[in-house]
């Protein structure tokens, strides 16, 4: 099963971990490691990403950082294969997701100069930038035929477990997924309420918006670590913000 119908895919510039990804979780098919066991893998290469932050490692965090994508691309990859889905799983990684975030960010305000109000409304920043691409992304998604239907528009109802996952569990996951994602949930959702109802996304549109992926952004302070450029990364992020305007307004005027 795929994400996207064939006429509905595009150039992803966030998902580049997902050859190798692919590539781990065919290594994965036939063992007992289930795409949960990979969610939880890719938390620990965050972690130790944070450490070398921390300690001024940059190279390594670097690794750790871009390694934390790759691995995150292969548990969707191993459900997919052992056809295995699972809203524990979906909520799990969202959840993971910001957590690094911000531990990412507090360790970059840990050791630089940045205050940390500053680095608070650069992860509301970066939390806002991936909202809206997951927006249009699962819009896309959930009207492309066959596509994988997982994660919903609007995430206001816990949803009924599927075969082989504890309705407890996702009830626990879909109630911290709703606190910790619902604020900008909402603010993107008010932003452009009714995007849901354009029948596509132009594959052009959904290139550039990829660019405010989670992967896109942990590639860019991949890249600005190593450079030594730490105390740059709150502020680009923070002036990154300006395009939701423009992408919301290239989706009002043009796409409909």
């Amino acid at each position: 099963m795929s994400k996207l119908a064939a006429q509905d895919k595009f150039l992803d510039l966030s998902d580049y971990g997902r050859t190798f990804g692919r590539i781990f979780a065919l290594q994965l098919k036939n063992t007992r490691f289930t795409p949960i066991h990979v969610t939880l893998l890719f938390g620990i290469s965050g972690l130790f990403a944070i450490y070398c932050i921390l300690y001024n490692h940059y190279v390594w965090a670097a690794f750790f950082i871009i390694l934390k994508s790759i691995i995150d691309a292969a548990d969707g990859e191993l459900a997919r294969l052992k056809k295995t889905p699972s809203y524990s799983g979906r909520y799990l990684d969202s959840i993971f997701d910001i957590f690094l975030n911000f531990g990412f960010l507090m360790a970059i305000c840990y050791v630089s100069s940045t205050s940390f109000w500053f680095t608070i409304i650069a992860f509301f920043a970066i939390q806002l930038q991936g909202t809206l691409y997951n927006y249009y992304y699962v819009i896309l998604r959930t009207k492309s035929v066959g596509g994988d239907a997982t994660s919903k528009i609007f995430e206001y109802k816990t949803p009924k477990a599927l075969p082989g996952e504890s309705q407890q569990l996702v009830n626990i996951l879909f109630r911290i997924y709703t606190i910790v994602y619902g604020t900008f949930d909402k603010i993107i959702h008010s932003l452009d309420p009714n995007a849901y109802k354009v029948k596509t996304f132009p594959n052009w549109f959904m290139t550039l918006l990829s660019a405010y992926g989670l992967g896109f952004q942990l590639l860019i302070i991949a890249i600005m670590l190593p450079l030594g450029w730490i105390e740059w990364i709150v502020p680009f992020f923070i002036v990154y913000s300006v395009f939701i305007l423009v992408l919301i307004g290239i989706r009002k005027t043009i796409i409909k």
